[in-house]
């Protein structure tokens, strides 16, 4: 399957996705470059337009040409990529391609079977598309940011980084683009994929815009856990090494509880839990644990808090690593906060592979990448090169007459 990339920070990551998926991506970059290539951090802190970590990660496995789409010579280049391609990726603003001939109109008649991608930030219906946006002004204005924070509301929403507007308008376009292409499979034909970020994120608020529509309840940011319009109990514990763990869900059937109340005492740590009765009951427990009584019975709040105290009480007393082996043991779901250095050093990342070592020709050297959160054996992921230069494979697609 061959993609074409029209190089803007807002794709980069659907084409990503494709190309070290398998895909042939092709990233058509303006004369000089993208803007991209001089997104900080550098290698050694040393700026350069092959030096971009950013661009280093987003454009794994990808083609580069040059192009000047504004001259008629290179939009006969890009027609001739079209005419080749499956599918065509792109953010640029909603009126600039129809202006220059290349819309979806255009490259429908010419290519039909072409499955063309727009990523825009309010849809390429809506003249608030070609305003300024930000990764804050989309996260902000999609829901997400107002679910992420802390406990203590006087503090503002918190956003996270890494891009994640664009890269969830990509998480949407890639499975369009799929479910497109098995469209393509019955039909014959392509068809136009209009994506809008805010749209996506508006529906990637877990529960956040659902509860608002279905009740009209406003979800509260908590920290460490899900946004709830009730508030739940605390479940971010700091290690007795100085790591931070999310305890998760505590024991919620008499097995679990029974493994936490063995691990305690394993520990000596039963005499330090005042609640430690209520977990023993938890461990004889009959029948299910209705959670939906806690708070309105006396003695099923009790053990369900017990559960939760317990693991607390462990978590402080012992290293992130080995609370959470030991969380794994009893069955319980637990998770450790890892700086991202950290993250590529855990043994259970390790074997699943998720460290890639690139090779860097231009450099002599390999550099760690995060590999894929998944593992398809029919379909295995790879990283099959590193990020392109500029204009790096011009020869292999024009050949030496007009690269």
């Amino acid at each position: 399957m061959r993609v074409i990339e029209l190089a803007h920070e807002r794709v980069a990551f659907a084409g990503k996705l494709l190309a070290d998926m398998g895909a042939d991506v092709i990233l058509v970059e303006p004369p000089g470059g993208a803007a991209e290539r001089h997104h900080p951090p550098f290698l050694n802190d040393a700026p350069g337009p092959d030096r971009s970590l950013w661009w280093w990660h987003y454009h794994t496995s990808k083609r580069s040409v040059e192009i000047d789409l504004g001259a008629p010579a290179g939009r006969e280049r890009l027609l001739a990529l079209i005419d080749q391609a499956d599918v065509l990726i792109e953010a640029e603003p909603t009126r600039r391609l129809a202006d220059l001939g290349l819309d979806w109109p255009d490259l429908a008649t010419r290519r039909p079977t072409l499955i063309h991608a727009a990523l825009t930030p309010f849809g390429r219906g809506n003249p608030a598309s070609d305003l300024p946006a930000t990764d804050l002004t989309l996260m902000a204005g999609g829901g997400p940011v107002w679910s992420c924070g802390y406990d203590d509301h006087s503090l503002p929403p918190v956003r996270g980084l890494g891009d994640q507007a664009a890269n969830t308008g990509c998480h949407y376009a890639v499975m369009s683009i799929l479910t497109a292409l098995l469209a393509r499979m019955t039909t014959g034909r392509g068809q136009f994929i209009d994506v809008s970020i805010h749209a996506a994120l508006n529906v990637t608020t877990e529960g956040g815009s659902y509860q608002w529509l279905v009740n009209g309840t406003t979800v509260q940011r908590q920290t460490g856990r899900h946004a709830s319009i009730v508030p739940t109990g605390p479940t971010q514990v700091q290690c007795a090494d100085g790591r931070y763990v999310n305890t998760g869900v505590p024991p919620r059937i008499p097995a679990e509880f029974a493994a936490l109340n063995e691990w305690l005492n394993a520990l000596g740590l039963a005499d330090q839990l005042p609640e430690a009765v209520f977990l023993e009951m938890g461990a004889t427990w009959q029948g299910p644990f209705d959670l939906s009584l806690i708070g309105k019975d006396d003695t099923v709040t009790a053990v369900f808090g017990a559960g939760r105290e317990a693991l607390k009480l462990i978590a402080r007393s012992i290293s992130a690593y080995d609370f959470f082996m030991g969380c794994q043991r009893a069955g319980l779901a637990t998770g450790i906060i890892y700086a991202p250095e950290e993250a590529f050093e855990d043994p259970h990342f390790r074997a699943r592979g998720f460290d890639v070592p690139v090779f860097h020709p231009e450099l002599d050297r390999y550099i760690r990448y995060p590999g894929a959160p998944w593992r398809m054996p029919a379909s295995p992921w790879r990283i099959a090169r590193r990020a392109p230069t500029l204009g790096e494979h011009e020869h292999e697609l024009f050949g030496p007459e007009d690269s």
